[in-house]
């Protein structure tokens, strides 16, 4: 799997409003980008994909940022990276069997790829990231 700069930075900053709570003012750009080392500029761009597709809202003025539109559980990598690089180009027919027969290969792969991405939310990534209370 190959994955841009700037879908890893989309997750990165879906994780960060994932992890602020609802309660909260909006996260400021500056806020996500210091919190993940995003390059700001960057950042702006970023967030309008997102926010054209949907998943983050934005409240203007002094006590303004961003937002989710949904809760971190309903919102899938997947949807994030489409977001970003949107939907994948179709793939060139081969010709030749044994073309034809590692093309439905890397077409189960994709497949199956597909299928994790869409499966695992927000909310998954960032409890990975949750500091554990271990008690012995």
């Amino acid at each position: 799997m190959k994955l841009s700069a700037k879908a890893e930075y989309a997750c990165l900053a879906m994780l960060a409003l994932a992890r602020h709570r609802p309660d909260e003012p909006p996260m400021r750009i500056r806020e996500i980008a210091e919190s993940q080392g995003i390059p700001e500029r960057y950042l702006v761009q970023i967030l309008l994909h997102l926010k054209g597709a949907g998943l983050v809202s934005s409240v203007r003025g002094a006590s303004g940022g961003y937002r989710l539109t949904k809760s971190p559980d309903r919102i899938s990598i997947g949807e994030v990276l489409l977001a970003i690089d949107g939907p994948e180009e179709p793939h060139r027919e081969p010709q030749a069997p044994e073309a034809r027969a590692l093309a439905s290969v890397w077409d189960e792969i994709r497949r199956a790829e597909q299928a994790v991405l869409d499966r695992i939310s927000l909310a998954d990534v960032a409890e990975r990231t949750a500091p554990r209370d271990w008690v012995i």
